[in-house]
């Protein structure tokens, strides 16, 4: 056995499919016996139907749990047969001639314990944890204080991602990224395999690390391309990536240096890691806040002239407001509007100005009711009326102003659709038509691209664009925002010398159609996780207006459930999980009723219950029928519907 090419996977049904595809071929093309393993980490999305069902030939281990990324690849490596092993992330793509490549090139270096190669992200760009260097207390320091950034190509500072070596050479270096590791047998059955003590991040670097001490050397081979998708995985701006990837670096400072050092080590890290998830948190909470700070300014600021008008021209008395106007009624008035500007949509895409409008006129009316019952606070019902009008002129024009500089046009509550092309056959491009409709994308098929002596002779010359070698021409008149490219027409080699060689501007997104495939996948850049088109249901339940009602709805059914727990706590099964529940559903790290078997987005709260829960009926459910009833839940979903499966299951809310 030449090669065994091992795959984590947790979730992500549509970018494994994609990359078992790729290593189909690969594996096709390496001449040598080879073996693929697919390691399930207890996926809900369906992942291990796929794999059965599409790729009967992979050796499929399933677990009961998520035993994370080190014990889940070392349960294939202790049974894999080949004298090179890959491990492989499922978010990648892999070139046609990827595997026999690098089996040369270390058939060629039998002092190479490990290897790695160039890696892209999705639109192309080159991913510097393609080639790292060994994260000691002075590199870990320069990476977390910004120095690594700020210096990329210093041979003093860019060592943490060896900036300063060409990226179209071959290197010997120090770290293996664990998105492609591929490694001897023989020097693994020396140094041993991943330490399980990593749940996730660093364990790459730790066994880098045994082989170089092992006496073997570590390469990274430009001769072979991969596109990874989500980079390292996770967005740099969460606060758990933060917390993991650091404390995987101090798990790795107090193994392998010495007591002294590993304690200064672990000092800077722990000290890094709360200042940098500080500023993630500062990041996010910025990033999302702006839109409604630079609302509260505009109201504020329209506020004070206001004011000052009012005070001059139609005041009986004229003297000014005093200073508790500015400093307290019209901050709390900006509270009101906005709040309920947000609960009825004015954040909320495509925007809409009757939602704006409607918010403002309801905040509105309750500050006139409310200011009624402060006398120190009661200032005249003209100003909050007038403030109204302001609220809604300022909200709408600050949209419009933004949509004009992006968009050159007014139109705002219409969404702008992208222009799209297919670089594929006119079947295929039939198909990508098929998928984008059922899936409500909202875009503009301006025709599609023919792969060179594949052009269509029977297709409408309106659909046909021209050929691959004209497609930066295509790009430019055309304006185009996003390429799909057909796995069926074009070789992951031929996909990715495009991606690298079309122009970045204007800048154009990528997406690639599998062969056979429902799934249009694609990722904006190295730091974002990847999305992606499928032929699925538009669900109620991500609504943002539903998603609100939900959070609401668990807020009050948490406080009121804390208040009678007294009673309602003798009625539970499990008296210490209800009370820990409603803890957690206040503080958001839960809801009461959501998916429980089936796969939502990243960022869907656990749920307490799922509506499986009160659809049995004295005989075990299938894990297929509660995914279904999952998905009829989600489509069909309003806040009702969690009211009445809190009652019918009432007994259980102290599940875990």
């Amino acid at each position: 056995m030449k090669l065994s090419v091992v795959i984590v996977n947790y979730n992500v049904c549509y970018f494994l499919e994609q990359a078992l595809l790729s290593v189909q071929k690969a594996v096709a093309k390496l001449g040598a016996p080879a073996e693929v393993f697919v390691v399930d980490n207890n996926s809900v999305d369906g992942s291990v139907a796929m794999v059965k069902a599409r790729f009967p030939e992979v050796i499929l281990i399933e677990n009961k749990d998520n035993p994370g990324f080190s014990r889940a690849n070392n349960q294939a490596m202790r049974v894999a047969r080949g004298e090179y092993i890959l491990l492989l992330n499922p978010d990648t793509v892999v070139e046609e001639d990827t595997f026999r490549a690098c089996c040369d090139f270390m058939d060629a270096h039998p002092d190479g314990g490990g290897l790695g190669v160039t890696m892209l992200d999705g639109q192309g760009k080159f991913l510097p944890e393609s080639k790292r260097g060994l994260p000691t207390p002075l590199v870990a320091f320069y990476k977390i204080f910004g120095l690594a950034s700020l210096f990329p190509k210093s041979r003093t500072f860019g060592r943490y991602h060896l900036g300063f070596l060409p990226k179209d050479q071959n290197h010997e270096i120090e770290v293996l990224s664990g998105a492609f590791m591929l490694m001897r047998k023989a020097a693994l059955d020396q140094v041993g395999l991943l330490d399980e003590d990593y749940f996730m991040y660093g364990e790459d670097i730790d066994l880098s690390y045994r082989l170089t001490r092992g006496g073997w050397k570590n390469y990274y081979f430009a001769g072979t391309r991969i596109i990874h998708y989500k980079g390292e995985s996770t967005k740099r701006t969460s606060v758990n990536y933060v917390f993991v990837f650091y404390r995987a670096m101090v798990i790795f400072a107090r193994k392998h240096f010495a007591p002294q050092r590993a304690g200064l080590f672990s000092l800077l890290i722990n000290s890094a890691i709360w200042l940098r998830a500080g500023v993630a948190v500062l990041q996010r909470l910025l990033t999302q806040a702006a839109p409604v700070l630079l609302d509260a300014a505009l109201i504020y600021a329209g506020m004070y002239f206001l004011k000052s008008y009012w005070e001059e021209n139609h005041k009986y008395v004229r003297t000014d407001y005093p200073p508790e106007f500015m400093l307290v009624a019209v901050p709390a008035y900006i509270l009101v509007w906005l709040t309920s500007a947000y609960f009825s949509g004015a954040y909320d895409q495509p925007v809409k100005t009757s939602r704006i409008v409607r918010g403002i006129f309801v905040g509105t009316v309750v500050i006139s009711a409310v200011s009624n019952f402060f006398d120190a606070y009661r200032f005249s019902k003209a100003l909050i009326i007038l403030g109204g009008v302001w609220a809604v002129a300022a909200l709408v024009g600050r949209r419009l102003g933004s949509h004009f500089l992006r968009y050159r046009d007014l139109r705002l509550s219409e969404r702008r659709q992208k222009n799209v092309a297919i670089v594929g056959s006119a079947q295929e491009s039939r198909r990508v038509r098929h998928l984008l409709e059922t899936a409500a994308v909202q875009a503009r098929i301006i025709g599609y691209v023919a792969p060179e002596a594949a052009v269509d002779s029977s297709t409408s010359p309106d659909d046909l664009l021209g050929e691959v070698r004209q497609l930066e021409d295509i790009i430019r008149i055309y304006a185009l925002d996003e390429l799909i490219f057909c796995g069926r027409d074009l070789s992951a080699s031929q996909i990715i010398t495009l991606m690298v060689g079309l122009p970045q501007h204007p800048p154009v997104a990528y997406k690639i159609l599998p062969e056979d495939s429902e799934y249009i996948i694609g990722s904006s850049s190295k730091d974002a996780p990847g999305d992606y088109y499928a032929l699925d249901i538009a669900l109620n339940l991500f609504r943002p207006q539903q998603v609100r009602n939900k959070r609401v709805l668990d807020v009050l059914t948490s406080l009121g459930l804390l208040l009678g727990a007294p009673l309602f706590i003798w009625l539970q099964k499990h008296k210490a999980g209800f009370l820990r529940n409603c803890l957690r559903v206040l503080g958001g790290s839960r809801t009461w009723v959501g998916l429980r078997y089936m796969a939502g987005p990243r960022n869907t709260r656990r749920a307490v219950l799922s509506p499986a829960d009160a659809a049995q009926a004295g005989t075990l459910l299938t894990e297929a029928t509660r995914r279904r009833l999952e998905l009829l839940y989600a489509k069909d979903y309003e806040p009702g519907t969690d009211l009445s499966l809190l009652l019918r299951c009432f007994r259980h809310l102290g599940r875990e």
